[in-house]
């Protein structure tokens, strides 16, 4: 039985859409490329984003970065989840932009699970304990002690009220029983080593980088712990909260291209192992581990968002726990 001429037609517009989107998937892309960074240059983001970004010109072209913070990581997270999906600009984003949009927000700027959709995970970092050097402690167990000796003089800084870093300080503050160690959010990691350093504020928990280290190496700051599960391979040298007696203490975080929700599969399927090659790079691959951060050289599509589900599920908990929310 012949096809009606409806029948026909849709068949017909099916086959040129498809074709349409074959061509541009082989054409793409035909501009460059923006990476939007949801924090001010100095953080991990930065230290992620800059170097992936220069590998992935190799296969993808021309791509710039642009620094879109404040909101904790959010307001970046926002442009990218409303902006077009036509696979020419991505966020440098993950666990932090998931939890703190799906668990935190009284109002949430977007819903990350179904405005966002993960490419590629590029990198799992984890957040120190820091202090500035004046601080008469050299473990968590003599800062403790040294805090509460001097109640209400503390602060911590963060990159952001919501953002992973500090749950890590909140998480930090129940089990070592220091309620009146403050909270002071940041707009990135940036600002608030700088105040760190500058004596503004004496704790900070900023996400491992190379910078952090550089800084701990030189005794601009000193890292009391990292709150990795195990030491990091790349620096054993640094003990971890959980071995000093705090095994609650423990965060990682996922950091890789994420891009608008609705933008070609065609695009995505390109763009994924793009960034698989751009991670594998021996060179970036070195440069990440020795700054305490941990490469993911296979990640896909669907291995990324399970993994940022999994990520919800495991802090939902703690952030119920918690009572933490923030307008």
């Amino acid at each position: 039985m012949g096809l009606s001429r409806r029948s026909f037609l849709k068949c017909s517009a099916a086959l040129l859409s498809a074709g349409a989107r074959g061509a541009r998937a082989q054409t793409f892309p035909e501009r460059p490329i923006r990476l939007v960074v949801p924090f001010p240059p100095g953080g991990v983001f930065d230290f992620i984003g800059r170097p992936l970004a220069d590998r992935l010109k190799t296969t993808l072209g021309a791509m710039y970065i642009e620094n879109v913070g404040g909101g904790g990581g959010t307001l970046g997270g926002a442009a990218v989840a409303h902006g077009r999906a036509d696979g020419y600009t991505f966020l440098l984003g993950g666990t932090t932009q998931y939890v703190t949009e799906a668990l935190l927000k009284r109002q949430p700027l977007y819903d990350p699970l179904k405005e966002l959709d993960p490419v590629a995970n590029a990198a799992t970092t984890t957040f120190a304990i820091t202090v500035h050097p004046s601080v008469p402690a050299q473990n968590l167990e003599a800062f403790v002690a040294y805090a509460k000796a001097n109640p209400g003089k503390l602060s911590y800084g963060s990159s952001g009220a919501g953002t992973l870093n500090h749950l890590t300080g909140e998480a930090f503050k129940l089990a070592a029983g220091l309620p009146d160690l403050t909270h002071v959010p940041y707009r990135g990691a940036g600002p608030a080593i700088s105040d760190l350093m500058g004596g503004q504020i004496l704790v900070n928990i900023p996400a491992m980088s190379g910078q952090v280290l550089a800084f701990h190496r030189a005794d601009k700051l000193r890292i009391l712990a990292v709150v990795s599960p195990q030491r990091l391979p790349g620096t054993p040298e640094l003990p971890t909260a959980v071995e000093q007696g705090f095994p609650t203490v423990v965060a990682t975080q996922l950091i890789g291209l994420i891009a608008p929700a609705g933008t070609p599969p065609e695009i995505i399927a390109k763009v994924a192992p793009a960034v698989r090659t751009a991670v594998a790079d021996k060179g970036f691959t070195q440069t990440l581990r020795d700054a305490g951060v941990e490469p993911d050289p296979d990640s896909t599509p669907e291995t990324f968002r399970a993994a940022l589900v999994a990520d919800l599920a495991h802090w939902k908990p703690v952030t119920d726990a918690m009572g933490l929310k923030i307008d």
